[in-house]
């Protein structure tokens, strides 16, 4: 293939007004290309439209105005070809983990052999072997949000879209999470949009870091993480990631202020 993975031309959000209240623009008109096995991660204050065009990406809302190429073909829904995980676990509360895992591939109409197969794999590469029989309720947060990443991955989408993934989970189950979700992305190198609220984690698991304004939200700073893979946890005390983090903090906090004086 040549030219980008994902390309989003033009693209805004106005949501219509309601009880009399004027329409709410939530994105102006943004342009971003995404190449093959990037991992992306994109910052802003809350409100700036984040979440909105991760939902535009995934064919589960609609632009205003401009289109979302994906291969060079426009997304018009949702499909198989990107799987999302969002803050909450989304799973299905009265089916086992592993069913959970395998129900998009029973929705395809893959073999049962090769479903056990890949449940299998997948069950192991997020820690999960052995909690096959369980079900959600059974899990901590952690646990069912990586049933969850083990789902959307057992269907080999193109596109990988987390939003919020870890923000329910404590420091210390979120720091082993990310550990878990960039081994997982520096062995199979998807393609991931990451939409997060923490300039850490944006800078530990990204090769960019985008920076959306105050709503209306586009994109202001699009900065490469050079920081070297394997990446080890430990780097979040070396000089260039300090750097990063003095850099967005300063981009987030002029737009979290923007943000409050026109609420």
């Amino acid at each position: 293939m040549t030219g980008p993975k994902l390309r989003i031309e033009g693209v805004s959000r106005t949501f219509p007004g309601v009880a009399g209240r004027p329409p709410l623009q939530a994105l102006e008109p943004t342009e971003l290309s995404i190449v093959e096995n990037d991992f992306i991660t994109v910052l802003g204050p809350s409100g700036c439209g984040k979440s909105t065009l991760l939902r535009i990406v995934a064919g589960l809302d609609r632009p205003s105005a401009g289109r979302v190429l994906l291969d060079g073909r426009a997304i018009d829904g949702p499909g198989p070809d990107r799987g999302m995980v969002f803050q909450s676990y989304t799973l299905f509360p009265w089916l086992t983990v592993a069913d959970n895992v395998a129900f998009g591939l029973r929705e395809a109409g893959v073999p049962e052999r090769e479903i056990a197969e890949t449940v299998a794999e997948y069950l192991e590469k997020v820690g999960l072997r052995g909690f096959e029989n369980h079900l959600p309720k059974q899990l901590s947060g952690g646990m069912q949000q990586r049933t969850a990443i083990a789902r959307a991955l057992a269907n080999d989408p193109e596109i990988l879209l987390l939003d919020e993934p870890f923000g329910a989970l404590d420091n210390q189950t979120r720091g082993l999470m990310q550990e878990l979700l960039l081994g997982i992305w520096e062995r199979e190198r998807k393609t991931v949009i990451f939409v997060t609220h923490d300039i850490e984690e944006a800078i530990f698991m990204a090769s960019r870091v985008l920076v959306m304004t105050a709503r209306p939200g586009r994109i202001k700073a699009d900065i490469a993480v050079e920081l070297p893979h394997p990446r080890h946890y430990t780097v979040k005390t070396s000089p260039e990631f300090s750097a990063l983090k003095a850099r967005l903090t300063e981009e987030i906090r002029v737009e979290a202020m923007r943000a409050a004086t026109t609420a």
